[in-house]
């Protein structure tokens, strides 16, 4: 059996300067590969980091592929009343999608990332079937990135590697220090990498050619309680930015773009018992439709016990305990212990 040929996505940020490092350690076909969506607010210094790893990158140019399928879809789905988590979707049709199809037309057989998730398939587990490829969490509970990994088909995790799969974030770091190797971006960034200085909403105006119209606030009774400015400033379960006065906070309970309707609630009668998903995509036991599950309904919520009923790509879950902001738009994520199961679209 023959060497693989590894492409690495470098960013130039620490995590994906670490898993070509380690890389190289045990393969002698690795190449970078860097890609620009032309949203970038300053340019990469590549030559830097081809000093540092002494590897060949390549820099693509993927800035159109990425305002089609990103971009356009972050909004259409905004204009709409949802709220989309474009990291995801960049994973499936850009990173997993548009480069990994580029990595395999340059003679990769592999594409790997700094991802902070575990994926099991015929590399990492020589002699597994291609159709038992998994998708599991990453060693480091706080890092994890497995949420954002859910969209990705069995063929394509069939092609990932996932170098930093056993290192904790502060492992990371320290390997870096200890041989030298200097991140050439200043941070990571906690927010969408497309919205600049001007703003969330402003972003979406923009993009959008969306005039912002006045319209109703109106409370679980169906009483109007105010006016909003314009529904695309608002998320559902968002607090900022109603300006009711009443005697608790109101938050966000459902967007309604053909009536132009903000519906509030207090924060008790936000919470769901149930949520209904579509766009799925599962990985786990075909024939039992019905399963216990963990589920997370955003990266920042913490796993939640439920009843799955899967339909086709539909799904409808019932939480154990009531759960807060259920937000058409954002993907929901299936566990069971470290495995994912599948994911899927709410609702």
């Amino acid at each position: 059996m023959k060497e693989p040929t590894i492409a690495v996505a470098v960013s130039g940020g620490v995590d994906s300067l670490i898993s070509a490092f380690l890389l190289k350690q045990q393969y002698s076909r690795v190449f970078g590969l860097h890609f620009t969506t032309g949203y970038e607010t300053r340019k990469t210094d590549i030559d830097q980091l081809k000093d540092q790893l002494k590897i060949d990158i390549i820099t693509l140019d993927l800035a159109a592929s990425f305002e089609q399928k990103v971009v356009q879809y972050f909004v259409s789905t905004y204009t709409r009343g949802k709220t989309p988590n474009p990291c995801m979707i960049c994973n499936q049709k850009i990173k997993f999608g548009v480069l990994l199809e580029q990595a395999r037309k340059l003679g990769a057989d592999y594409l790997a990332t700094g991802h902070y998730a575990t994926i099991v398939n015929t590399l990492t587990q020589p002699g597994l079937d291609i159709s038992q490829t998994r998708l599991e969490k990453g060693t480091d509970a706080k890092k994890d990135q497995s949420y954002f990994l859910a969209r990705l088909s069995v063929q394509q995790l069939s092609r990932i590697i996932c170098p930093l799969a056993g290192f904790t974030k502060d492992q990371v770091k320290a390997l870096a220090a200890r041989h030298h190797l200097v991140p050439v971006t200043a941070k990571e960034s906690q927010d969408i990498c497309f919205i600049d200085h001007t703003g969330f909403f402003e972003f979406i105006v923009r993009k959008a050619g969306i005039i912002a119209e006045p319209g109703p606030v109106v409370d679980v009774n169906g009483r109007q309680v105010g006016s909003h400015t314009g529904l695309h400033a608002f998320t559902v379960g968002q607090r900022r930015g109603i300006n009711c006065p009443a005697s608790q906070p109101y938050y966000v309970r459902k967007i309604d773009p053909l009536t132009n309707t903000l519906h509030v609630c207090f924060k008790q009668d936000l919470a769901k018992n149930e949520m209904t998903v579509e766009q799925m995509i599962w990985h786990g036991d075909k024939t039992d439709t019905v399963q216990e599950v963990a589920a997370k309904i955003r990266y920042s919520h913490s796993e939640a016990l439920a009843t799955l009923s899967r339909r086709g790509t539909f799904g409808h879950v019932r939480f154990s305990e009531p759960q807060y902001a259920v937000t058409p738009g954002q993907a929901a994520v299936f566990y069971r212990g470290r495995q994912v199961l599948g994911s899927a679209i709410i609702q």
